[in-house]
């Protein structure tokens, strides 16, 4: 199967300078863990919601937040994110990911074009997911 036929399109993006507060806006209104950093049509990056989890105050949004704990929200997206993403184009197979996510401590590859443009994204749950449905159409079809 190809990753076309699995991966997540469109892609939500931010930018270098991109603060810390716009991406944790992002992740709480979105139902996904990555995005891709891109400026100017051109991938740089990967920041996830663990990055940014680690990144910031545990405080933030609580009582106890200081003003320190609140300014750790003005990094910007460069100084956190994963830096030379392994990606993949959309004809490639979902073995090849399945490869990448066990060769490589990362759980979500960006899906480029022949011009390096980001068009989607794969993680490791859309496979996993793309297993079961195929596995319940194959019990389903035998009963």
């Amino acid at each position: 199967m190809l990753i076309n036929r699995i991966m997540s399109k469109p892609v939500v993006t931010v930018t270098l300078d991109d603060t810390l507060r716009t991406v944790k806006q992002i992740f709480e209104n979105a139902k996904f863990h990555h995005l891709l950093v891109v400026e100017k049509g051109k991938l740089y990056g990967v920041i996830s919601d663990r990055d940014l989890l680690k990144s910031v105050s545990p405080f933030i949004d609580t009582p106890q937040a200081t003003a320190h704990d609140k300014f750790t929200l003005n990094k910007k997206v460069h100084q956190i994110m994963s830096r030379k993403p392994i990606t993949l184009t959309s004809s490639a197979d979902v073995y090849e990911a399945i490869s990448l996510f066990n060769q490589h401590n990362i759980s979500c590859i960006p899906i480029v074009n022949e011009k390096g443009v980001p068009v989607g994204i794969v993680s490791w749950r859309d496979i996993l997911r793309t297993i079961e449905a195929n596995h319940d159409k194959k019990v389903n079809n035998a009963k």
